[in-house]
């Protein structure tokens, strides 16, 4: 069972969509789930190249996708975890919410405010062009940031156990994003961004 307590609204005046849908979990469907997900996933560190330096995160990850969905980003390449039954009943919820199939799922694991995400698109080329990223959060309520690229306009929403949000349209062209770090939140937050990548020719 799905909740949606508010109509979805854009957050963006202009350059993209930022689709805010709320919670659409109730808050004991949203508590079992992230204990699902804490407790049932393969963790892992990320290991990313910045400024030339090979970086280990804090922060942990963990990909999934149909077969032949490798994602490179910072200069390293994941190979998707197939499907489970978790996975696939999320993927089925943000499916029926938003209208829009994914074939990805690149999951974040925050331990507490200490981590967070700096100013970036999601524009790597493996991605299919202007497709839709879906967002569930769940666990720590945190706040998210978007900047325009040209006019520096910023716009902050903030993010709830068990909601969604959509990044659609020329989002990832004109607007950065960013989860900032707070020292005030000490919960964890999990991250799962549905996707629409290409399928590699070699697949």
């Amino acid at each position: 069972m799905t909740l949606n307590l508010l109509p979805p609204q854009n957050l963006l005046p202009t350059d993209g969509e930022a689709i805010n849908h709320g919670p659409i979990f109730d808050i004991a469907q949203a508590d079992k789930l992230f204990n699902r997900l804490l407790n049932e996933l393969p963790w892992q560190h990320d290991v990313v190249k910045m400024f030339g330096k090979t970086i280990t995160t804090a922060r942990k990850v963990a990909w999934y996708g149909d077969k032949g969905l490798d994602y490179t980003y910072s200069g390293k390449t994941k190979t998707p975890l197939p499907w489970n039954d978790l996975l696939t009943q999320l993927k089925t919820s943000v499916e029926s919410a938003t209208g829009e199939t994914f074939n990805s799922c690149l999951l974040n694991l925050y331990h507490d405010g200490s981590e967070g995400m700096s100013w970036h698109r999601d524009n790597e080329s493996s991605i299919i062009k202007h497709s839709s990223i879906a967002c569930l959060s769940f666990g720590a309520r945190r706040k998210f940031h978007f900047k325009h690229t040209i006019t520096k306009e910023r716009i902050t929403t903030e993010l709830e156990h068990g909601s969604l949000l959509v990044m659609a349209g020329q989002i990832q062209t004109h607007w950065l994003h960013a989860l900032p770090k707070s020292t005030k939140i000490t919960q964890a937050r999990v991250s799962l961004t549905f996707r629409q990548m290409k399928i590699s020719p070699l697949a």
